[in-house]
């Protein structure tokens, strides 16, 4: 098979599809690689570096594209790639349908197969695509949150950890997924007195078991979320629902009941946000202030270490890449009913109930 890499192109998105290691493994099952030129330099990897895997390096996007009978991405595809994009070629990437329309009515119209990293599930419930760079947003989530509580910023102007004779700082989880379960890890470790919500009283007692005294569980309801607003300086927004639009948790109106200053940073942004008022923002310009609230919604957390998170994901998307090189969508799909759930539009076809009921429209 013919796999191209571009270059993301997103705003500061510095990640990469593929490490050379991953170049090297498809070369070596007779596959041809196609890279964009200083496609991995954001993330530590050179133009040798992948010729000496075996890759091809070509000069432009439009060329990469033109090539690849399979796609891999990092990040959804943008309008300038809109056009790039041919009948029964397969994109695999992050695709987040249910957060924008005029994406989905684009892969739609472009006749395209579209695999999308986020809703690849195990048969116990699992999202193994989803999970390292849930990881690292969760612990990103509490780094970011802490810098912006400063008060140069417009933060509360609060150290999470606190000093001697200072109470520590309070941090509010929405969701015990990985995110908030990396998030409260990272909040626990600074010193913050933690809180985490959620209705899933499994997670709760997992967390429990497993995180020191400072960390504290509650049942997830609006009275229990209006209850803590008022008093905590850092709130994540850390709920999934796979494939679908994130719950709004917290309303505009619920902004007026928190201290000026308090930093909300919504993880769920790729997925619309569980705020009200989030809208995405970028590593360029992170921030905005509504009521006095400081917002971080930046929708490619983890293109902010791309190193890390370049290698993170490759180690998790590598193995299915090779599937569908080796077998070919259909046979891979068919044999892997894991990668089979990451279809979401499949040649003009919308394949997941949740995309048609994020917009409640016709999107034929």
């Amino acid at each position: 098979m013919k796999i191209g890499v571009p270059k993301e192109i997103k705003n500061n998105e510095s990640r990469v599809a593929l490490t050379p290691g991953g170049v090297f493994e498809l070369v070596n099952y007779g596959h041809e690689v196609f890279i964009q030129e200083t496609a991995g330099m954001g993330s530590g990897f050179s133009d040798e570096d992948y010729r000496e895997a075996g890759a091809i390096m070509l000069p432009s996007i439009e060329a990469v594209y033109a090539m690849g009978e399979m796609i891999v991405k990092v990040k959804e595809p943008i309008p300038q790639e809109y056009q790039l994009i041919k009948r029964n070629q397969v994109i695999f990437t992050y695709f987040h349908f249910a957060s924008s329309e005029s994406l989905t009515r684009a892969m739609i119209a472009s006749k395209a197969v579209c695999i999308a990293y986020e809703t690849v599930k195990d048969d116990d419930g699992s999202l193994p695509l989803l999970t390292p760079m849930s990881e690292v947003a969760g612990r990103m989530a509490i780094q970011q949150g802490a810098k912006y509580l400063e008060k140069p910023i417009k933060g509360r102007g609060v150290l999470l950890g606190g000093v001697p004779g200072v109470p520590p700082g309070k941090v509010l989880i929405l969701g015990a997924g990985v995110v908030g379960v990396q998030a409260a890890k990272m909040a626990a470790g600074l010193g913050a007195h933690v809180t985490v919500l959620d209705i899933n009283m499994k997670r709760l007692r997992y967390i429990n078991d497993v995180m020191p005294p400072h960390v504290v569980t509650e049942y997830s309801s609006v009275y229990n979320i209006k209850r803590h607003i008022k008093n905590h300086d850092l709130i994540i927004g850390a709920v999934l629902i796979p494939g679908a639009k994130a719950p709004r948790l917290i309303t505009r109106a619920m902004l007026k009941e928190m201290r000026p200053g308090t930093v909300l940073v919504d993880v769920a942004v790729d997925q619309g946000g569980c705020f009200e008022t989030t809208r995405p923002t970028t590593h360029e310009d992170p921030t905005y202030i509504i009521n006095d609230i400081v917002h971080y919604c930046v929708a490619n957390m983890p293109g902010a270490v791309p190193y890390t998170s370049t290698l993170a994901l490759t180690n998790v998307t590598l193995p299915y890449v090779l599937k569908l090189a080796n077998l070919g969508w259909e046979t891979a799909c068919r044999e892997y009913p894991d990668l089979g759930r990451g279809l979401n539009i499949v040649k003009g076809e919308v394949m997941i109930d949740e995309i048609h009921d994020a917009f409640q429209t016709s999107l034929v």
